[in-house]
């Protein structure tokens, strides 16, 4: 979740929400349930049983493990687990099930800081500016024999982010390339399908670029302070009329889907063609969006803000109205429509001196018939 969602979820003020997910260094808590009966992933006391019967009956790890409809490594690490095979040579289960349940406690010490050693030697390859990546795999070339000098270049990461789980100080995060001390994490491409069937701004009609017909619009974000507050923009390209978002809490998908057909929702039907968006995260509902107002929407490829130039124009215009490094959710509803209103006052020379509300207000007048715009009435 955003952290303005998860705080007013959990009952806290965003204040608090800003300070946990700071303390947590950007890292999710991970939480593991251990103490399920019924746990699936992990043997059971009545599998132990199971395995130690199977096993005095003389049965290998991938006989027992199509029995049990388990894995035949999951039966062999089993069978050799550390204190379960008595002084006899056979496994017990009792024992292995101690044993499992005691390595299961959390929390625990992480590797790096039960092997002083292995601290030592991350900490100064930390500050030779070498990725956890390159440490990690370096310390295998430099101790082939060692394996207490064994670490994923993960555990370095949560090492120096996450406190609790560390051994490293933070400030070691000054050492790696990004030189961040709070990680920000990468989203996996399962988690970036959710802008699925976007629609590519080359597949735009041509008579959006060349302005001709009025109806399309680009839109975006106009981002506060740290990222925790955002206006959004809609630009008219025709007329470069400009209307203004309120996102009060947050710049979230649904925030913005309710924002934006709230904002074009008295617009007349000839006025409403496409919309051209960056591929942000705020537009994860853009299919809703497309159907909610009968407006195309278009994809600008990454990186491409001067595909969008008449917003990014725009947005440079309101920075006057709305500086950088301020927040802007403190601006209430009638302060956007003051800057919107003086904002479209302005004579544009691209517009032969006409106002944008002068150039829109003729479009209203002219309607789709007096602009030769066909309907499909």
């Amino acid at each position: 979740m955003p952290i303005l969602e998860a705080a007013r979820v959990a009952g806290v003020s965003k204040s608090t929400g800003w300070l946990i997910r700071d303390q947590a260094s950007g890292m999710p808590p991970r939480v593991v349930d251990r103490t399920s009966p019924d746990r699936g992933r992990y043997l059971s006391s009545d599998e132990r049983e199971d395995i130690a019967g199977y096993l005095a009956a003389g049965l290998g790890p991938t006989d027992i493990g199509r029995l049990m409809n388990r894995s035949a490594s999951t039966i062999s690490r089993e069978s050799r687990r550390e204190g379960a095979v008595g002084p006899s040579g056979y496994y017990r289960a009792g024992p292995a099930h101690r044993d499992a349940q005691e390595m299961a406690k959390r929390p625990k010490q992480s590797k790096i800081v039960r092997c002083p050693e292995l601290a030592a030697q991350v900490q100064a390859r930390l500050k030779k500016k070498h990725s956890p990546e390159q440490i990690s795999a370096r310390l295998k070339v430099d101790f082939p024999d060692d394996d207490r000098m064994r670490i994923s270049y993960e555990a370095i990461y949560q090492s120096i982010y996450v406190l609790g789980r560390g051994g490293l100080t933070r400030e070691l995060g000054k050492c790696l390339r990004t030189g961040r001390t709070i990680r920000h994490q990468h989203r996996h491409p399962d988690q970036r399908r959710a802008r699925n069937e976007m629609i590519s701004i080359s597949e735009r009609p041509a008579e959006v670029q060349d302005r001709a017909v009025p109806g399309h619009w680009e839109g975006d974000l106009v981002i506060g302070a740290y990222g925790r507050s955002a206006i959004g923009t809609l630009v008219e390209r025709t007329t470069r009329l400009t209307m203004l978002l309120y996102l009060p809490v947050d710049h979230s998908a649904l925030t913005v889907q309710q924002a934006i057909k709230k904002q074009v929702a008295d617009l007349p039907h000839f006025l409403k063609k496409s919309l051209t968006w960056d591929q942000g995260v705020e537009m994860s509902n853009h299919l809703q969006i497309a159907h909610e107002n009968d407006l195309q929407v278009y994809f600008c490829d990454p990186h491409s803000p001067w595909q969008r130039g008449t917003n990014e124009n725009t947005n440079g215009l309101l920075r006057q109205y709305f500086p950088k490094g301020t927040n802007l959710s403190l601006h209430s509803p009638d302060d956007l429509a003051a800057a919107a209103a003086e904002l479209n006052d302005r004579p544009r020379k691209i517009l032969g001196w006409r106002t944008p509300t002068e150039a829109f207000q003729q479009l209203l007048s002219a309607g789709p018939i007096g602009l030769g715009v066909a309907t499909t009435d």
